[in-house]
Formats: structure tokens, sequence, C-alpha cells
């Protein structure tokens, strides 16, 4: 059984002559334990298919299963259920709370989920362990480096160990050397086991996953050659 297996789903806003097919007859399987690079330029309909990856938004038609289950037929909440158990997301923008320390921030969606403190304070401790900012648990957003500021993006995300991680640009506001030290973390919870799924336009980035597919208008064009993905 795939962990995820998109058939035949498109994506439909609006209605009449302002309708904009935002996603076209798209099919993707992908297995457990892989690494995907979905790449596609702006407007070519990556964020949409990011969204409904992580359940964030259902297809207008076509079936996504996620572990089996058909994301249709759930409702708001049964959605959000299993955003919190199987996805960890990590953004361009980080996402984090200003007011809030690093431990702080990865424990918050914990938190909410009910967990005991002390479960919290312990799985926030070992996830911030596992990307190396053991020595900035205290400090704030606006006391680390762009780069830091990621790290702490990714323990948050997989502080609650979901099978997948759903990145979406990671690399897209960061230098270099701060690019290099989140794909070195990627990499490392892929050979973890975990499902990682990076949503990018940059070639670079999506020549380092393990398979590679281009959107483009809405269409997945399949392809397992690097330079078959430039424009």
């Amino acid at each position: 059984m795939w962990l995820i297996d998109i058939q035949n789903v498109c994506k439909t806003y609006g209605e009449g002559p302002t309708c904009v097919q935002a996603l076209k007859e798209v099919w993707l399987q992908i297995a457990r334990g892989e690494f995907l690079a979905i790449v596609g330029n702006s407007g070519s309909g990556k964020s949409t298919l990011m969204n409904i990856l992580g359940c964030l938004d259902t297809p207008t038609s076509g079936s996504y299963l996620l572990n089996g289950q058909r994301i249709a037929d759930m409702d708001d909440d049964a959605l959000s259920e299993i955003r919190n158990r199987e996805i960890g997301f990590v953004f361009q923008g980080f996402n984090l709370i200003p007011s809030l320390n690093a431990w702080e921030n990865v424990e918050l969606p914990l938190f909410y989920r009910g967990m005991p403190k002390n479960k919290r304070k312990q799985l926030a401790m070992q996830a911030l362990d596992a990307v190396g900012l053991t020595n900035r648990m205290n400090h704030k957003p606006s006391e680390m480096s762009g780069g830091q500021q990621q790290r702490v993006a990714i323990a948050r995300a997989i502080a609650a160990k979901p099978e997948i991680i759903l990145a979406d640009e990671p690399t897209g506001n960061l230098d270099g050397h701060s690019e290099r030290e989140i794909m070195k973390i990627l990499h490392a919870l892929h050979q973890s086991g975990k499902t990682i799924l990076v949503i990018t336009h940059n070639l670079d980035i999506a020549q380092q996953a393990q398979k590679r597919v281009r959107i483009q208008d809405g269409r997945l064009l399949h392809s397992c050659k690097a330079v078959q993905l430039a424009d």
C-alpha cells in the first residue's frame, strides 16, 4: 500500500468565466520512506498540491488516500487530527512565535494536542537535540539567525514524531551555508526512516532528493533525471 496515493486529482477555484483549474489530472504515488522533490515555478500549482498533500485542502475531484484513508471523506476535525498525527510542516517563513523561545515554540503543538507537560518538554528537547540547537533552547527567534530559526521550525515539525515531513521552500530565505545545514538535517531524517516531501523552485535542492517530479500549469511531469527539470 502506498503511503500517499493521489489518483486523477483536480482542484478548481471559482465558477464560470472566473474559474481557475489549479491542478489538472494529477497522479502521484509515494512509498513510505521516500525522499521526493516537487519542482515548480510560481503559479505552477505547487502550493495547491502542497495544501492537498498536507490535508490543508481537499480535491475538487479525484482521490487522495493517505495511509489508506480517503481524505475527501473526512470532516475538519478528522483532517486536523490526521495533520497532527501524520505530518510535520516546515515553511519558508519559519512561522515561529516571536514571544516564545526555541523550546516553547517546539512544544506548542504538543500542548495543543493535550500532551502532559513532562512529555512535551522531553519531546521538545529531543527534537532540538536532533537539529543541534539544545544550546539555543532559551533564545527567542529575534536572537537567532535565519538558519537557526529554520532548524527550530524543523524541530517543531518532528517533535511529535510524524511519519511525513512536508517542507515548502525550506531553504528559500537562507544563505548557502544555512541551506546546506537544513538539507543535511532533512537527509538525516530521511535516513532515520521519515518520508520527506520538499516543494521547491530550486533545482539544486531538487537534485538532492531520491526522486523528483515537476509541476507545470497544474500538471505533474514525472521525471527521474535532474536534467529534465530545467525550464
